[in-house]
């Protein structure tokens, strides 16, 4: 059975102070009891022989003996909102499942953190370091894999056709990103409110008061590394080495990407190093047709046309190609089907004309709309959601160019206002 490793955040001096009921009061002393003695993470590496990491992310259980019981389930379902399930199995994929975290999950998983918490000395919590084969490990485990098994996803060989809705697609490893896969918003909202209870009610000076939010920050941002190198340590190194090389960070969503066709990594590599902007859509759209071929092959929608590849690096695309790409009202649901599979054999072709035409028949827009975003490049659009870009692109397709944002402030502003209508 795989070891459990538990991360915790480090011990630092204005602990003693926080701990002391004299000078933060009983309640702040409990409450900072409570988080050092919390695991932020439980980490199992190699828990069997389809999975290299399953891992728990978790906020502060301030509250695990309310929790317990049966009446405070809103309070469960508030505390499971901020974990994160991840997985990365023997492919090196990175999974987000926390769309298994069912009401049962988390009950039994809050029945072995009280546990645990309860039974593990504050003394014995040392600085940065983890402790191991504590009581519920094992049960965590056979929790975390029997989640897993309602998916299908335990035994990867037997697993259902819809197993790529689980990868993840927008996370990032990076701790200051904005979809940083480490949740800060709702980790310790307890203790924060203690904090400012405190210095309300004049229990605590507003010096112990900033020390103890310096030492939040620190803590937090040093378990975010460490966890961060656990996980890349799982990853493949190559498809690290092509988002680099890409200027894309440590996107996991494209790092999925990538790695679901090791192939062609590098064209996909090339294609988002000249959009960036599009790196959330472009996974979005092609990383379920890559996970749909690991289950079936061949797709019963329109077989004959994807058996004949419409792209290859010799033969640029052509109008008549293009306008097969174009989406059919009568068949929506197939064309846009057979549309997807176009724009991802244009890119893996690698050949930049034909994918600067699959785009704009995606978008339905002009070429020229896509090309001039090629060759700019501009970084004040950053990552819109994948939601954002048809709309975007559909605004930018009815200006004239020379009446492009060319500021930050003039990018963001036309952003704010890239609403589909249905949303409206």
């Amino acid at each position: 059975m795989s070891a459990c490793l538990r991360l915790f955040v480090d011990r630092l001096a204005v602990d003693d102070e926080l701990l002391d009921a004299g000078t933060a009061g009983p309640e702040l002393a409990h409450l900072s009891a409570v988080y050092l003695a919390s695991p932020r993470a439980l980490v199992f590496q190699n828990p069997s022989s389809d999975w290299r990491m399953l891992a728990l992310c978790l906020p502060l259980g301030s509250r695990l003996s309310l929790m317990r019981n049966p009446i405070f389930s809103q309070l469960v379902r508030s505390w499971g909102l901020h974990i994160r399930f991840l997985g990365i199995d023997r492919e090196r994929l990175v999974y987000d499942f926390r769309a298994l975290l069912s009401d049962r999950t988390l009950r039994l998983l809050v029945d072995m953190l009280a546990h645990q918490t309860a039974v593990t000395p504050l003394a014995s919590v040392r600085a940065g370091m983890n402790s191991s084969d504590h009581y519920g490990s094992d049960h965590t485990l056979d929790l975390l894999l029997s989640a897993l098994s309602d998916e299908m996803l335990s035994v990867l060989d037997r697993r259902r056709s819809d197993w790529g809705r689980h990868l993840d697609q927008a996370h990032r490893l990076e701790p200051s990103s904005a979809t940083t896969l480490f949740d800060h918003s709702g980790r310790h909202p307890d203790y924060l409110a203690s904090l400012r209870q405190a210095l309300r009610e004049g229990i605590i000076d507003v010096y112990l008061y900033g020390r103890a939010l310096r030492a939040v920050d620190l803590r937090e941002a040093a378990v975010d590394a460490r966890m961060a190198s656990l996980i890349e340590e799982s990853l493949d190194p190559l498809t690290l080495t092509h988002l680099a090389r890409a200027r894309m960070g440590k996107h996991l969503g494209c790092y999925n990407w990538l790695r679901l066709a090791p192939k062609h990594a590098p064209l996909r590599a090339h294609l988002l190093a000249r959009l960036p902007a599009l790196a959330n859509f472009l996974v979005s759209e092609l990383a379920p047709l890559d996970a749909a071929d690991r289950i079936a092959p061949h797709p019963d929608a329109l077989p004959e046309l994807f058996d004949k590849p419409l792209f290859n690096a010799a033969t640029p695309l052509s109008p008549i190609d293009c306008a097969l790409a174009k989406p059919l009202d009568e068949h929506h649901s197939t064309t846009t089907q057979l549309v997807r599979q176009r724009l991802r054999q244009a890119v893996d072709t690698g050949q930049d004309r034909a994918i600067i035409e699959a785009l704009a028949a995606r978008f339905e827009v002009e070429a020229a709309v896509v090309r001039q975003l090629w060759h700019e490049a501009p970084r004040a659009l950053g990552e819109p959601p994948a939601w954002q870009i048809p709309t975007l692109l559909r605004m930018l397709n009815e200006r004239d160019p020379r009446r492009w944002p060319r500021t930050e402030e003039a990018w963001q502003a036309l952003l704010s206002c890239a609403i589909p209508e249905e949303a409206r």
